[in-house]
């Protein structure tokens, strides 16, 4: 699990306020900690507007952490607050034990060329470039030579599967390719972490979810600490490990997708949860009956894999599954316990 992993990326009561005189409100930090309500509501009285409000959440290493809300929550102000295109108004942003907000320029300039990678909504091709220049753009700022960054640029090109597309221009591909060009021109710097705003929002429904198949198979290759944003909690739903829920610049909860669904904190979060089917968010390893060891024949499933997933398995294999986390095996499934599940999620 995600959570017994290192800590990657901490962030700690992180404020951003827009208006006249932002700053006023945390010259002693005392609102940092001491009474962020109130804090907030001095903000909201003094025409000033919270866009990021004593935010604080981990993102552990090969986790995706998914910030999601609706338009103006926050969620996009907060990743442009970690990596500094916007300057925090107060607050920590630790990465490896370093605060991001206290690099000095040449620190900054450092840390987005070798160690983040960023893919927005708006692909951002250079259009006068091929594809294999535009990915090895990053590279090229580096001052690495051109062998090297164009050597690295076909071993990601063969990464997000566009052989036979390196000399065409941006104008020449379809919307899901210039996504792929996006995600392989940030993987080109090989980043510790990687920022990922709405980058699918722009597509058509079928190309999204290719896409979103894309970067998940990715993830399983590259084991990236990814923070992603989106408003569709059903693309959240897919690709999170856990999930942070804004709104009006304040976190409201985060968790699971399943501790989402069954455990809303409050009706704000059940609005987005509220249609999503329980056999998409009950996972195998949240219902095992023992650590039986014994497999025998039995099929074998991820802890991950939901109930959608593994239901029709049942057919062939009625006296159940053999779960396993991180090829181990944890325990067994049986029909019986998706039936009490069910059962019990729909008695609340």
């Amino acid at each position: 699990m995600s959570s017994e992993k290192p800590v990657k990326l901490r962030c700690r009561n992180v404020w951003k306020v827009y208006g006249e005189n932002p700053g006023q409100f945390f010259k002693d930090h005392s609102g940092l900690v001491d009474d962020p309500d109130a804090t907030y509501q001095k903000i909201k009285e003094s025409d000033h507007i919270g866009a990021a409000c004593n935010v604080s959440f981990d993102v552990h290493e090969g986790e995706i952490f998914i910030i999601m809300g609706l338009s103006g929550s926050g969620k996009s102000t907060m990743v442009r607050c970690i990596s500094r295109l916007v300057e925090p108004t107060a607050g920590e942003v630790i990465l490896d034990g370093n605060d991001v907000l206290k690099f000095n320029e040449e620190e900054l300039i450092d840390f987005r060329r070798h160690k983040m990678g960023m893919v927005f909504q708006n692909f951002g091709l250079l259009p006068h470039l091929t594809v294999l220049e535009n990915i090895a753009f990053p590279l090229k700022i580096q001052g690495i030579s051109e062998e090297k960054r164009l050597a690295r640029a076909r071993e990601v090109i063969d990464l997000v599967d566009l052989n036979g597309r390196e000399n065409s221009f941006p104008r020449q591909l379809s919307g899901g390719q210039q996504q792929r060009v996006g995600i392989a021109r940030s993987l080109a710097v090989e980043p510790e972490i990687w920022f990922l705003d709405e980058p699918f929002s722009a597509l058509d429904p079928l190309i999204r979810r290719q896409m979103q198949d894309e970067f998940m198979r990715l993830q399983k290759m590259l084991h990236k600490t990814i923070v992603f944003i989106t408003h569709d909690f059903l693309e959240a739903l897919r690709l999170a490990d856990r999930i942070a829920i804004m709104k009006d610049g304040r976190v409201v909860q985060i968790g699971t997708p399943a501790e989402l669904v069954l455990n809303p904190a409050d009706d704000y979060v059940m609005e987005f949860t509220q249609d999503v089917p329980r056999v998409r968010v009950i996972t195998a390893g949240e219902i095992i009956t023992s650590a039986d060891t014994d497999s025998g024949d039995l099929p074998t499933v991820d802890a991950q894999d939901n109930l959608e997933k593994i239901m029709p398995l049942f057919g062939s294999s009625p006296e159940g599954l053999i779960v396993k986390s991180e090829g181990k095996i944890i325990g067994r499934v049986t029909p019986q316990c998706v039936v009490n599940a069910l059962a019990s999620e729909s008695a609340k």
